[in-house]
């Protein structure tokens, strides 16, 4: 639109100084006393308003196809531009969502990670408490087989303790008298039960 109205306006610039040159030839001339002057003069500013018409005419043409031309590449590398600009925005809006994806995939792994370690752990302070308890029941057992066996043989050992201090004591304090009285206490006795 711009191109148009600029060739016009140019146009119509030139035929105004020629109409000014026209009439100001024309004045000149009906001052002077010689009319070839003039006829020569309106010849030849005839003569260029024809070359200057037929070349504006004829450049105006390729002037303006070169204009429209030059206009619809700009107009193109306009649509380019802003075509490219809209895909360059849509990769970034993707690339931006496929980083919140992945940081957001990297978080959850993360707390993944996390929550199998505190498993891992309970399993294990699990295992240890369960193997601390059977440690301590077996301890407690083996202890108790211990003792249970010193007393056994403590009891054993003050048994024969006791037999031999009982049979030194009777040795000692039971006289020929007192083993017969017992032996007949023990012969009336296993007479009565019969």
């Amino acid at each position: 639109m711009f191109k148009n109205s600029w060739i016009k306006n140019g146009v119509v610039l030139v035929l105004a100084h020629l109409m000014v040159l026209v009439l100001a030839s024309t004045l000149w001339a009906a001052g002077a006393s010689e009319m070839n002057y003039l006829k020569d003069f309106l010849y030849r500013v005839f003569n260029f308003a024809v070359a200057f018409g037929l070349i504006a005419f004829f450049v105006t043409k390729p002037l303006r196809k070169a204009m429209a031309g030059r206009s619809e590449g700009v107009a193109q590398q306009l649509e380019q531009s802003r075509s490219a600009r809209q895909e360059a925005e849509a990769k970034f809006a993707e690339y931006d969502a496929k980083l919140d994806k992945a940081t957001a995939e990297i978080d959850e792994i993360y707390a993944s990670i996390r929550r199998e370690g505190e498993a891992e752990r309970e399993r294990i302070l699990a295992n240890a408490r369960e193997m601390a308890q059977k440690i301590k029941a077996d301890a407690q057992k083996a202890a108790a087989n211990e003792v249970s066996t010193a007393r056994a043989a403590l009891r054993k050992e003050a048994a024969a303790l006791a037999v031999s201090l009982a049979e030194d004591l009777l040795r000692k304090n039971v006289t020929e008298q007192d083993q017969a009285r017992l032996i007949d206490e023990y012969v009336q006795k296993v007479g009565e039960l019969h």
